[in-house]
């Protein structure tokens, strides 16, 4: 083999590297561990969430118009320039 075939498959290798690098950084290191087992708690945590529906949405709209109804507001003529 001369050097040039040496040399582009070593290239190869650190393309295909660089490619699987995030996947073998799961697998690797203590601070990826951590971040991988902070993910699947988040993970489980998210599975226990659940949708409450709610069948009157009337009463919540209506709720929502009233809470911005009494928001404060500035006029124009008030603002600082």
């Amino acid at each position: 083999m001369s050097w040039l075939y040496i040399a582009l498959l070593a290239a190869a290798i650190a393309v295909v590297a660089a490619a699987e690098w995030p996947r073998l950084q799961g697998r690797l290191g203590s601070r990826v561990s951590a971040e991988a087992r902070r993910r699947r708690q988040r993970d489980r945590r998210k599975a226990s969430f659940r949708v409450v529906q709610n069948p009157d949405q009337d009463d919540f709209a209506a709720s929502v118009e009233r809470d911005l109804a009494n928001l404060p507001t500035i006029e124009d003529s008030d603002r600082r320039r």
